[in-house]
């Protein structure tokens, strides 16, 4: 009998519509190479990621760094 060759599935995560299409590989000199247009992740993730750093309630009312 012949043994039965286990083959590797790969499943793409759950993404908003927003994000169909993108896939990211990075080559063998460690460069990231997307499909998708940097300026549109990046236009995603500042209307959809609050930043912490800019978070008003990080900052305390008469701490702020001068």
């Amino acid at each position: 009998m012949a043994k039965k060759k286990n083959k590797l599935i790969i499943k793409k995560p759950n993404a908003s519509d927003k994000l169909k299409g993108l896939d990211f590989t990075i080559n063998t000199f460690g460069e990231i190479n997307l499909t998708y247009d940097i300026d549109k992740i990046n236009d995603f993730l500042n209307s959809h990621v609050e930043d912490k750093k800019l978070n008003e309630k990080t900052i305390s009312d008469g701490e702020a760094k001068k």
